[in-house]
């Protein structure tokens, strides 16, 4: 099973959620909805490389997706999904220096 970490707000992760819907093949973990969830969510992106260029930027790192065979990556194509457009790549952003993409 792939484990996705998001968020409801987050126009990305709801793209996400969208796909996954009834397919017992994803979990969605919502990191707004308990603090256990956000605690688990920010052990990954604490311990992971692949969020230093995320939190160096700004941003939250979701929707992030945990393989089945263990491995992280923020790309949704590698866990099987399309990514969301570029309607509006800065909706998620913060600070100056974001560089304005995803959440």
């Amino acid at each position: 099973m792939i484990k996705i970490y998001g968020m409801d707000t987050c126009p990305d992760c709801a793209y996400i959620k969208e796909q996954i819907e009834n397919n017992p093949n994803f979990e969605y973990m919502d990191i707004g909805s308990h603090v256990r969830v956000l605690k688990e969510f920010l052990k990954i992106r604490d311990n992971s490389e692949i969020f230093l260029h995320v939190k160096e930027n700004g941003q939250i790192g979701i929707p992030c997706f945990v393989l089945e065979d263990g491995r992280i990556t923020l790309d949704a194509k590698e866990a099987g999904l399309k990514n969301r457009p570029d309607e509006n790549p800065a909706f998620c952003s913060l600070g100056a220096n974001s560089e304005g993409k995803r959440c």
